[in-house]
């Protein structure tokens, strides 16, 4: 396999466990971090070049170009993890989680595309979240941006798919990757909302702590790029083929409930 891969994200959690899996498979790996040069040792996966990446900064960004023209697997994880009421969020933390996990993995998109074109072969795997489709109380600025990123997949993969170029979304239930201690949370102190907002998040946490681990995600990822037609999404995690089929035949109104009950939110 002559094949290169890159991975945003990669020094924790998803993002490592996915650099392990395809560089196991022969890959040339890269993967990103805002600041490569402080990943501990016991971290780094071995064989993989790590490269800096700020999803904020555009010039990051656009500073990754000549070496996206010869990617020919890119792995969108990197992300931000975003909760509180819709009426206690900041606009500019709404902006800033949109640049990271929709505006700068599209841009990523946009680079390594035309190579991927040129060559006839090439994966785009969006690492969304189940929640895009079990919308969840309090969460509501990571639904919508994990929604979006799932869209701009969706739309856009049958643009290239007649070039060999696929583009998939792998949508993760809880992952147990240490994320919620990384989770920016809002809300006001006189929130009328507080109450139920720490109920959720207390049981995001449980859930997050005994969630699916990261290997196994990984996994799927590799499923997704070595398929030779991948599907549009994949979901793993959160009893994934239960839930989606339960989508299908069961009223909207009882998934909403059943998805915020497991959140221990009642109402």
């Amino acid at each position: 396999m002559n094949r290169t891969a890159l991975v945003t994200g990669a020094s924790s959690g998803i993002g490592r466990a996915t650099a392990v899996a395809l560089a196991g498979r022969g890959y040339r790996v890269i993967g990103t971090s805002r600041h490569p040069e402080v990943i501990a040792p016991e971290q780094r996966v071995a064989g993989v070049e790590y490269v800096a990446l700020d999803l904020c900064s555009d010039d990051s960004i656009e500073g990754l170009a000549d070496l996206l023209a010869g990617v020919d697997v890119l792995v969108n994880n990197a992300g931000e993890s975003q909760c509180g009421p819709l009426e206690d969020l900041p606009l500019d933390a709404v902006r800033r989680l949109f640049q990271i996990n929709v505006v700068g993995p599209v841009r990523l998109a946009q680079l390594v595309l035309p190579g991927m074109r040129e060559r006839g072969h090439g994966r785009v795997v969006m690492i969304g979240s189940m929640l895009a489709s079990f919308p969840l109380a309090y969460r509501s600025s990571y639904v919508a941006a994990k929604a979006a990123l799932k869209g701009f997949s969706t739309g856009a993969r049958h643009e290239f798919s007649p070039f060999g170029v696929w583009l998939t979304t792998v949508e993760p239930g809880s992952i147990r990757t240490g994320i919620s201690e990384r989770r920016t949370a809002y809300v006001a102190p006189d929130s009328p909302h507080r109450r139920d907002f720490e109920t959720m998040l207390a049981a995001l946490d449980r859930n997050e702590r005994a969630g699916t681990p990261p290997e196994r995600v990984a996994a799927t990822v590799v499923a997704a790029v070595e398929a030779r037609r991948p599907k549009p999404r994949y979901a793993v995690g959160s009893n994934a083929p239960v839930v989606f089929a339960a989508r299908r035949f069961a009223p909207a109104a009882l998934v909403e409930k059943l998805t915020h009950r497991r959140h221990d939110l009642r109402r």
